[in-house]
């Protein structure tokens, strides 16, 4: 395994910065790991990474990476009363966030590193655990292009189907709203198809299969077949979180007088999953639920109940 000079700190054991740190932990690097819940980043310390206690343990690295769930989340870890730059003596080179938060959010972040003389690289990232595991995780990246040249090394270790510089400042969150945006339309018009071909009596499996194999078919269509089969919500994004994107978008929209009406129509079927989840035993629990599960919602407006069709669908994510 090859070594590297670099030293660098995690700050996120989620979903997505467990798989993502361990990458890193593969590709040789020395990685400091830092969780809100220490329990979370242990089985890492097998592997070579060094979990530590308080977030000024990362204040020496010379890159720390970050991936939470909201700005104020990572206003926190930044700049909180025991945050990574919060009385600390040296700190690291180049602060690299992988969250998907909101242009304004990110700027102002960015100037209050600027002023502790600290490079800030915006770099969220596209996929989900299996993606990462499957290696064909990507990344946009904006921000001094220096500093971004000298990371994309490190980010190409767990975003290997490629890091896309495109800019200066905030970009890269531009391209991730967006991104996001692109993922709750799609998700909605896939289902809503489906259930069309299903309510006509075209079962899901072989519709999506046919789309799949299609010229409309993606890496995307192909890893949320098997969830739109057999009906498993596995959680890979929640419904709120991609609310908060849609939301995000369509105030971008707004500001620069971009009209987004799919998008718009995309985000009130979404809200209406909302809704249809306090006719469920736990409205909270199915909620933390994947959001492909708005496939029962929308059934639910089409006068369908749904059913497993206990496939074993490819996701195009095997190893």
């Amino acid at each position: 395994m090859p070594k590297h000079n670099e030293k660098i700190g995690w700050i996120g054991m989620g979903r997505m910065g467990f798989p993502m740190a361990e990458r890193l932990l593969k590709a040789g690097y020395d990685v400091a790991i830092w969780n809100r819940t220490r329990a979370k980043a242990e089985p890492l310390a097998a592997k070579g990474g060094k979990v530590v206690d308080k977030l000024a343990d990362l204040a020496g690295v010379d890159v720390v990476f970050s991936i939470v769930s909201t700005g104020k989340d990572l206003e926190e870890v930044y700049f909180g009363k025991d945050g990574v730059v919060t009385g600390a003596n040296r700190l690291p080179k180049i602060f690299v966030d992988c969250s998907t938060i909101g242009v304004d959010e990110s700027a102002a972040i960015r100037a209050r590193l600027q002023e502790h003389g600290a490079d800030y690289v915006a770099a969220p990232v596209s996929g989900n655990a299996k993606v990462i595991k499957a290696g064909r995780l990507s990344a946009v990246i904006s921000g001094p292009e220096a500093a971004c040249k000298a990371v994309t090394p490190l980010i190409a270790a767990f975003a290997p189907q490629g890091v896309s510089y495109v800019g200066d400042g905030e970009l890269a969150r531009v391209c991730k709203i967006a991104h996001n945006v692109m993922l709750g339309v799609v998700i909605e018009n896939l289902i809503e198809i489906t259930l069309l071909a299903n309510k006509m009596g075209v079962p899901r499996h072989a519709f999506l299969a046919f789309i799949n194999n299609s010229v409309m078919g993606s890496m995307f269509t192909r890893y949320k077949s098997p969830a739109l089969v057999n009906l498993d919500w596995t959680t890979t994004f929640t419904p709120e979180l991609l609310r908060k994107d849609l939301d995000l978008g369509l105030g971008l929209g707004r500001e620069w007088d971009v009209p987004m009406p799919v998008t718009a129509a995309a985000r009130e079927m979404l809200q209406s999953h909302f809704g249809a989840a306090t006719l469920k035993p736990d409205p909270d629990e199915y909620l933390q639920k994947d959001f492909a599960a708005l496939a029962e919602t929308m059934a639910l407006a089409a006068g369908m109940k749904l059913e497993s069709e206990n496939r074993n669908v490819p996701s195009g994510l095997e190893s």
